[in-house]
């Protein structure tokens, strides 16, 4: 077999060349690149121990603050609660003696009192109870209570206008969270579907709502965020009854002017109220 010795010098030398090329041209730069990145990735390195450093030193100065803070605020709170304290066994002396005085000149009064009071406050429980079952019921009639209670809460937000409707579109805006719906009952797929439907077009937005059930609200729902609330429930209807006979006993309670006399005034038994119902 004869070797062709032209054929095998070419071929040397092209290897030759394509070893100097790949070396010029590909392992150098690589080796740059390399180089290059481990300096930046040093330097990063470093800088974020500094950082670090840094960090600590802060950290330890908060520390510190908070440490001094608590302390000024343990001695702030020693002091109120001692002036508090002071104070309220003042004011609690203070109304104690006037009660004293109070209750002697409001003893004969009370006695004949006490019978209508306790009269008048059945009569308006009556008339207030029987107005909240019809309240109640408007509101709640033709559909299930379910379905009424998203009807009244889509009402409400359609409805609303004004200062109340910016404050609770800027509430909406600002949330970090969903807004949340919370209902006595778990509201259906429709209803939850309505009241999207009516809080995104009354704010021109796409607001995100999370639903929850709540019994304590006492068949009621609300749509609550970042500290604004529009609700309906029969609590409210019940908060009314509260007011008007809170309003009764204040009115019935004032002091009225006794005779004078001189015999000692006789201990006379308290009037018990009677029991309010609380609702339909």
């Amino acid at each position: 077999m004869l070797i062709d010795w032209f054929t095998i010098g070419a071929q040397a030398l092209n290897f030759l060349i394509l070893v100097w090329l790949l070396r010029r041209f590909l392992y150098k730069p690589i080796l740059q690149a390399i180089d290059a990145r481990e300096k930046r990735i040093a330097t990063e390195l470093a800088d974020a121990e500094a950082k670090k450093g840094e960090a600590q030193k802060e950290r330890e100065a908060f520390q510190r603050k908070n440490e001094e803070f608590d302390q000024q605020r343990a001695a702030l709170l020693k002091q109120a609660t001692d002036a508090a304290t002071a104070e309220g066994q003042r004011l609690g002396d203070a109304a104690r003696q006037a009660a004293d005085v109070l209750s002697a000149k409001r003893q004969e009064a009370l006695r004949d009192d006490a019978r209508n009071l306790n009269q008048a406050i059945s009569r308006r429980a009556q008339q207030e109870v029987f107005a909240i079952a019809r309240k109640a019921l408007t509101d709640l009639a033709t559909t299930s209570l379910e379905e009424r209670m998203g009807d009244v809460l889509t009402r409400r937000v359609r409805a609303m206008e004004g200062t109340a409707k910016e404050c609770l579109a800027d509430a909406l805006k600002k949330a970090p969270e969903p807004a949340l719906v919370r209902s006595t009952f778990d509201l259906p797929a429709e209803q939850r579907a309505a009241i999207q439907t009516a809080v995104n077009e009354t704010f021109s937005a796409d607001v995100h709502l999370r639903f929850e059930t709540a019994p304590d609200l006492i068949s009621g729902i609300e749509l609550t965020t970042n500290g604004q609330k529009v609700a309906w429930s029969i609590a409210d209807y019940l908060t009314s009854l509260e007011k008007s006979v809170g309003e009764l006993l204040d009115t019935r309670a004032k002091p009225e002017p006794a005779p004078a006399s001189t015999a000692e005034p006789q201990p006379v038994p308290q009037p018990v109220p009677q029991p309010v119902p609380q609702g339909p």
